[in-house]
């Protein structure tokens, strides 16, 4: 069963810049879109950027269009959300989440496979 694991959270301050990663194993992420969600504290989650893993059409959440940049390792199995600029509004916790699709999408419920989450703040 495919498990997908986050890391790269950490203390930042405003302006700064933090590289997530998302490894996945027990399955390759070919025939998956791999999304980024960001959860603010006592707010709902919500979608930020998603990458097709075959093909690597991106889509990014409008605040984060020029700050935010998802990429992907096909070799390693892992994908990558560097976030340049950060703004104490990007402080909460960051999941990557796929789904079996070739259409990308940053809905939270069309995802079914989630992890565990890593925390970013930003803060001075």
């Amino acid at each position: 069963q495919l498990q997908l694991v986050e890391s790269g959270g950490g203390l930042v301050q405003p302006g700064g810049s933090l590289r997530l990663s998302c490894a996945a194993s027990g399955s390759t992420l070919d025939y998956y879109i791999i999304a980024w969600f960001h959860q603010a504290p006592g707010k709902e989650r919500e979608g930020v950027s998603c990458i097709r893993h075959t093909g690597g059409n991106t889509k990014y959440l409008k605040s984060v269009e020029g700050r935010f940049t998802i990429s992907k390792d096909n070799a390693k199995n892992t994908v990558y959300l560097q976030m340049n600029n950060l703004k104490p509004e990007d402080t909460g916790i960051y999941y990557c989440a796929i789904r079996r699709n070739v259409y990308c999408s940053l809905d939270v419920p069309l995802f079914r496979t989630w992890g565990q989450g890593t925390q970013v703040t930003v803060s001075s």
